[in-house]
């Protein structure tokens, strides 16, 4: 009589390698059914189409290695597809937070944002630079927290802005014209078609939205003209200060959904004990409560 074999030690080892290789796949599941239904809840209580473009360094890949995001094509796919698929008078509210990224995806995105006939609120919970701040300028209103930034909008080729790129050539030219190399002449040149394509991206997005020609023109000069470094944060005064709509009303259920994006690789830097502080005076209203 065959005796059947029973659970040795390598079956659990070999057991023990699969559950670890699909968990990373689980919780990622888990919480992208967590992100769908703070969405929904958000859509429900703004009677609006909520799109989400966060991007944060995840643990997404096999065994948990890092990937770190920005805008691209795909995210102006689907978010054009979303668009398409959202009535004409349903608000949008379309949640960003990103570095930047493709100009080509941006511009997309910008465009089919501005063409909507309902209202479009752009919520910025901590920044949107570079594409971002573009396509935060098709809102009819820019809600931002009271500490979030934009960026300017200068492009960049390579490591150097146009703006420089042209202003140094010039510069050269006048007084040692036969230094310049063929090379630096054609990246001027590049600088200043990209500067003037820039320019009239944004003053065409900003008249889609109501904006006069003249406003349109000097918001898209000074985020153009490399008056800030690519990287100098425009805060909410700064902002209001070029005639923008911006709004510091950011929904509580934002905040919520943007820690469910919060993975950070290895030990997290900041820490601290996730519950408000404080009893509230007598007739305001009480702090809510993380989930």
């Amino acid at each position: 009589m065959h005796q059947q074999p029973g659970f040795s030690f390598f079956d659990l080892f070999w057991l023990l390698i699969i559950l670890f290789s699909l968990w990373p796949l689980f919780q990622q599941k888990n919480l992208e059914w967590a992100r769908l239904r703070l969405i929904r809840e958000i859509e429900k209580k703004r009677k609006s189409r909520v799109i989400t473009m966060i991007h944060r360094q995840e643990r997404l890949a096999f065994m948990g290695f890092p990937l770190f995001r920005f805008i691209t094509i795909e995210d102006s796919e689907r978010i054009l597809r979303a668009i398409r698929i959202t009535p004409e008078d349903m608000p949008i509210d379309l949640i960003i937070h990103t570095p930047g990224g493709l100009a080509l995806a941006a511009t997309q995105i910008a465009s089919a944002l501005a063409k909507h006939k309902a209202p479009v609120r752009v919520i910025i919970p901590h920044y949107a630079m570079s594409g971002g701040t573009l396509i935060a300028l098709a809102a009819d209103e820019i809600v931002m927290d009271s500490n979030a930034v934009m960026g300017p909008l200068d492009p960049q080729l390579g490591q150097f802005p146009a703006p420089s790129i042209v202003k140094a050539v010039k510069e050269k030219l006048q007084h040692d014209r036969g230094s310049v190399k063929d090379e630096t002449l054609i990246l001027a040149d590049i600088a200043e078609k990209s500067l003037i394509q820039m320019k009239q991206t944004i003053e065409r997005i900003l008249r889609l939205k109501k904006h006069d020609e003249k406003k349109a023109r000097e918001i898209a000069d000074i985020l153009t003209s490399g008056y800030w470094t690519h990287d100098y944060p425009l805060t909410v005064d700064v902002l209001k200060s070029l005639g923008l709509n911006v709004t510091t009303d950011v929904p509580d259920e934002v905040y919520d959904l943007m820690e469910l994006y919060y993975q950070p690789s290895g030990q997290a830097s900041v820490q601290y004990i996730p519950i408000p502080y404080g009893e509230p005076k007598k007739g305001e209203v009480p702090i809510r409560k993380p989930h």
